[in-house]
């Protein structure tokens, strides 16, 4: 049997990027923890076409990237905060994901910003948004401001055992996966 498809999306619209970091810190402990086929990915990966208002619009690049969002067996995603929310690109793609691609779908949650009065983003936008997909988000989710990374790193001893929960939360919910269940779509 092959490993799980995980599907790590960080929304920072460019590279190097503290989200991707971040969403990497997650993936990597959780592939120390189990076998996965990992597959990282970044908003800028979705190309200049994203703005469009259906899906049949979406350029290749960025109906890639939702058909890699819907074939997955678990998420790692991680957003940038701006103005105490999620970013319109990373709520945008979700816009053109399946429902029924994302129920029972275990996520892990992660998210970037300037400082600490940004943390909540990830209980208040970021859990309702997975909650409406009916996709298992962790318990645990992980918040990182500037103080916390050095560049791309977790630095801050608190969010790197953040990021070792959530992993172990997210192996666990994946073993819950019925054996031979079929391949998403």
């Amino acid at each position: 049997m092959s490993p799980p498809r995980v599907v790590a999306f960080s929304a920072s619209p460019r590279r190097p990027a503290r989200t991707r970091g971040l969403v990497e810190a997650v993936a990597t402990e959780l592939a120390r923890l189990r076998p996965v086929d990992l597959a990282v990915y970044d908003l800028i990966d979705a190309g200049p076409g994203l703005c469009v208002e259906t899906r049949e619009a979406l350029p290749p690049e960025a109906a890639a990237l939702v058909a890699a969002i819907e074939g997955a067996d678990a998420l790692i995603v991680g957003t940038p905060v701006y103005q105490g929310s999620y970013s319109g690109l990373f709520k945008h793609v979700f816009d053109f994901v399946r429902p029924e691609a994302m129920a029972g779908k275990p996520v892990a949650l992660t998210a970037t910003g300037g400082g600490l009065r940004h943390a909540l983003v990830v209980e208040h936008a970021l859990r309702p948004l997975f909650g409406f997909f009916a996709a298992h988000a962790v318990p645990t989710a992980v918040y990182a401001g500037s103080a916390e990374m050095e560049g791309t790193a977790v630095a801050d001893p608190t969010v790197a055992l953040r990021v070792r929960a959530a992993a172990a939360e997210l192996a666990g919910l994946m073993r819950a996966l019925p054996e031979g269940a079929p391949t998403r779509t």
